[in-house]
């Protein structure tokens, strides 16, 4: 069995939190470890290190990262998505690259489970059913009238399967009074977005109800296997579907395994609130980086920070999440509205709707530190024996000044070795680099001045990954 990890994701259900250039599956939200780690550690003992991420080119080198943390050689376990296509074809692409009787565990890396000892109980016992030929989907006995989930409608037992039922249908997000009836009717369970099948058992179905995904990814074959990038245009070509809508509503071969792992989908603040430890008040806090919470006469509320004292008087039931550079406060349980906000912030484009103070690189991290009328601050942080890319500007200059670490800096023809507090100087139209040839960290400080400091005035003479003409 393998498992395949679907880590792509536009990162706006968390916002500010959450960003498209940081989802959430790659934050610490419930433990030490990010989501996407906690699915990974979750799957090891069934499957070893034999798993296959599905991401995006942006966050690809965010899941080669963090599965090194994990002690997991990514080299061959990472697939990437040059276009989002939802989960179909991501799951296809991850198909393609299996031996055909190889048993997929597909799973979302951004849900958080209590009790995963149960959940990898099912996993077994779904294995064995998806090698017999079916498509299994995981279903989550609902606790309560959940208006944010798909739920399954159950049939009748399998009887050569015990605990698997026939799926009678699958149903849209429900309104309040229809998920009332659901639970009470006690058929139907939450749908979780987890399958196990073959990977020949996926294709031959999604051929069979979704022929244009299909035809669309089986040229893919050669370059999916031998590891290669998926090529843009034809990859951009496929329909934007879902599994559930092109596969698992359409065929006849699928089976449901309910069970209570203590799941969440984290897909709301107010989702995060249900899992995380909580106060005699009935408070979830979590702050980071010397932050504290001061909550006076203050119930049942949502907090989460990092450097600063965040005060709450005389509130209930909200969800406060501060951030560098945003602050959401919101009612706990209206907190999937902050979709809208991220709408907001997109149509008048402002940078916080997708971009974090501190934007993580393959190569580092940069963070915004000040920005004014004709300059920028940036302090940028380099890994052991990283380089960005060879790039120059047109319309801005900038000074480096070295704060920690050795720096080595191309200048046109010129290469410059600099100790702390040492800089350099980059004028317009310079073509550039910046590297870290030792083995601890480098940090610098970077002055932006120009009449344009827009990320996109950089030219790329090679990319962040030392590709030329990206």
């Amino acid at each position: 069995m393998r498992a395949v990890i679907l880590a792509g994701g536009s990162g706006t259900r968390l916002w500010p939190l959450s960003r498209a250039q940081m989802p959430k599956q790659f934050l610490p939200l419930v433990g030490e470890g990010s989501l996407f780690q906690e699915t990974v550690e979750r799957v090891r003992s069934l499957v070893g290190d034999d798993v296959c991420v599905v991401t995006t080119e942006e966050t690809r080198f965010l899941v080669a990262a963090q599965l090194a943390a994990l002690g997991i050689d990514p080299e061959g376990k990472v697939i990437s998505e040059p276009a989002g296509r939802n989960t179909a074809p991501a799951i296809g692409l991850a198909a393609l690259a299996a031996d055909p009787d190889e048993v997929l565990l597909v799973l979302p890396s951004d849900h958080a489970m209590t009790a995963p000892a149960v959940f990898q109980d099912a996993a077994r016992r779904a294995a064995a059913v998806a090698d017999a030929g079916l498509l299994v989907t995981f279903g989550i006995a609902p606790s309560s009238p959940e208006t944010g989930y798909g739920y399954i409608r159950m049939g009748v037992a399998l009887e050569e399967h015990d605990g698997f039922r026939v799926v009678e249908r699958f149903v849209e997000k429900p309104d309040r009074e229809t998920a009332e009836d659901y639970l009470a009717d006690g058929g139907y369970v939450w749908n979780s977005g987890m399958f196990a099948f073959r990977a020949g058992v996926f294709l031959e179905e999604l051929s069979r109800h979704a022929l244009e995904v299909f035809s669309g990814l089986e040229p893919l074959r050669g370059v999916v296997v031998a590891g290669n990038p998926v090529p843009t245009a034809q990859y951009e070509a496929l329909p934007k579907i879902s599994i559930d809508y092109a596969v698992m509503e359409r065929s006849h071969r699928v089976a449901v395994l309910p069970m209570d792992p203590g799941w969440s989908d984290l897909g709301s603040f107010g989702a995060l609130w249900e899992v995380l430890g909580r106060d005699p008040d009935g408070n979830a806090v979590r702050m980071s980086g010397g932050g504290e919470a001061v909550l006076v006469d203050a119930r049942r509320n949502l907090v989460l920070g990092g450097e600063r004292v965040v005060a709450l008087v005389g509130v209930e039931d909200l969800a406060v999440v501060d951030t560098p550079d945003a602050l959401l406060v919101a009612p706990r349980e209206h907190s999937q509205e902050v979709r809208r906000v991220v709408e907001h912030l997109q149509a008048t484009g402002r940078p916080e709707a997708d971009v974090p103070r501190t934007v993580p690189r393959p190569w580092g991290a940069y963070t915004v530190l000040e920005e004014g009328k004709d300059y920028k601050i940036k302090r940028i942080q380099v890994h052991p024996g990283g380089r960005l890319s060879l790039q120059l500007h047109h319309r801005r200059s900038e000074q480096w000044v070295v704060v920690a670490g050795t720096a080595r800096v191309t200048v046109d023809d010129r290469v410059l070795d600099l100790a702390p507090g040492q800089g350099a100087e980059i004028p317009v139209a310079a073509r550039h680099r910046l590297e870290n040839p030792g083995r601890e960290p480098l940090q610098l400080i970077e002055v932006q001045s120009g009449a344009y400091l827009g990320e996109d005035d950089i030219v790329r003479l090679e990319d962040d990954y030392g590709r030329v003409g990206r």
